[in-house]
């Protein structure tokens, strides 16, 4: 556990230019930091979250809590460890929940459409705000991947290493499949109101269907069968009429409701449309989309995974082998499906530990 206090920073800067040719202007990345900065500045580690993470990866229910902090996979007592919430979230970075200083209203849908290339430039500020000219490492699972994949693609000169997990070049059909349906849920809510709820009745019954969806993709099909089967939450109150009398129609509400407590809506809808947009290759084709990349990279990839499959974390390693990357990839053997990288922290640990080891700075 990271022992000293852990607090949220915001890093304020005037004006981000977007992929699509808008401004966004003020903007503030929620971050925080562990560990010390070494004085040449050269043990710097960013951690980048997926989907519905935020800053708060470590300590007391940090979302990668048993990877952070001393004598762990990213060990604070050597690095640096730096992790923001992304553009477009809603846990202190800007989003569509922010003030927009036009109108001293919530943006709703007047906030532009973002990508996860305009994720990374927010957090190549918050870096150079930091005065880090180099980052040993950027590591993420899931949409953090994507980023992990960005940073690689658009400031190849500023990572030393890279610990993509979980992720993909781009989405399958299949992936935006899943995404617009969440999407649809929350717009379907008659309390969604366009994007304009602020203030008023928030779409969360939408948002918790969204929610539902999506937890089912990151489970596998042996995790649900070991951890619910066909249970019964009470036998003595079945046939009720559509209730949730199944263990894992319970678990699944459960999830859906405790979300809503943390999460806007609105973000949902532009974080998931990031996510489809994205595409590391940036129209290249795959033998060149990686090449001028010197950083070593480590690619991590569970075979119980059916959102994120394993032949999508081989394409990135075909792509950097195609483009002379050095790159080493570990396909773990867990029953936990796309949720495996936030769980098998142990043989994670094992693998991070090593390959950072070899990893130095210029």
């Amino acid at each position: 556990m990271v022992k000293e206090p852990i607090e949220t920073k915001y890093f304020n800067f005037d004006e981000l230019k977007l992929e699509s040719g808008e401004k966004l202007s003020p903007v503030t990345l929620a971050y925080e930091a562990y560990g010390k900065l070494n004085a040449d500045k050269s043990n710097a580690i960013l951690i980048v979250h997926a989907l519905s993470g935020d800053a708060h990866a470590a300590g007391p229910n940090g979302w990668w809590e048993k990877l952070i902090g001393a004598g762990k996979a990213f060990d604070t007592g050597k690095y640096f460890i730096i992790c923001s919430n992304v553009l477009g979230g809603c846990r202190g970075s800007t989003g569509p929940a922010s003030l927009n200083p036009k109108t001293g209203k919530p943006y709703g849908l007047d906030f532009p459409i973002i990508t996860i290339t305009d994720m990374v430039n927010a957090q190549k500020k918050l870096i150079d705000f930091l005065g880090i000219d180099k980052l040993l490492s950027v590591a993420g699972g899931s949409m953090g991947g994507m980023q992990v994949l960005e940073w690689l693609v658009s400031y190849p000169e500023q990572v030393v290493s890279a610990i993509p997990i979980a992720t993909a070049v781009r989405h399958s059909p299949q992936q935006i499949a899943f995404d617009e349906v969440g999407r649809q849920a929350i717009m379907a809510d008659i309390n969604w109101n366009d994007g304009n709820y602020y203030g008023g009745p928030a779409p969360d019954r939408g948002l918790a269907v969204a929610r539902m969806v999506g937890h089912i993709t990151y489970m596998s099909d042996r995790s649900m069968e070991d951890k619910f089967g066909r249970k019964f939450r009470d036998k003595k109150q079945l046939l009720k009429k559509f209730a949730a009398e199944f263990e894992v129609e319970g678990y699944l509400q459960y999830r859906g409701d405790s979300f809503v407590k943390r999460f806007d809506a609105n973000s949902y809808l532009y974080i998931t449309k990031a996510m489809d947009y994205f595409d590391a290759f940036h129209g290249k084709g795959i033998s060149e989309a990686f090449r001028g990349i010197k950083a070593k990279v480590l690619v991590l990839a569970f075979k119980s995974d059916w959102l994120y499959p394993a032949y999508q974390s081989q394409e990135i390693v075909k792509a950097c082998k195609l483009s002379g990357v050095k790159t080493a990839y570990c396909e773990i053997d867990s029953k936990y499906g796309h949720d495996s990288f936030l769980i098998e922290t142990e043989e994670e640990t094992h693998l991070i530990r090593n390959f950072l080891k070899n990893v130095k700075a210029d």
